[in-house]
């Protein structure tokens, strides 16, 4: 698939219809011997992991706030909501309006 730039300025139809058969197919071969994406210049390891890596070294730094005295945790979702998304469920346990 032929990549367009469309930020470069157009030829008039003329001009494309001036272009001999050779240079159309010589442009085309040079596209498709070009390189799409240049991997040696990148350098993969910086920054980059995969999923499932092992972070067993590193340390969690959360600051966990205890629940107010205004908020509830949801039985389904196991969120803490404010008591005014509070709903009782039909076994009578406390869950959020959006779990219901």
């Amino acid at each position: 698939m032929p990549i367009t730039d469309y930020d470069a300025p157009r030829t008039a139809t003329a001009e494309l219809d001036e272009d001999s058969l050779e240079e159309l197919q010589a442009r085309r071969t040079a596209a498709a011997q070009s390189p799409t994406l240049d991997l040696d210049g990148m350098d993969i390891d910086d920054g980059f992991e995969l999923p499932g890596a092992d972070l067993s070294s590193e340390e969690l730094t959360v600051s966990v706030v205890p629940m107010l005295s205004d908020e509830f945790r949801c039985s389904r979702c196991f969120l803490v909501h404010h008591r005014s998304q509070r709903t009782i469920g039909g076994n009578g346990q406390e869950i959020c309006t959006e779990c219901a």
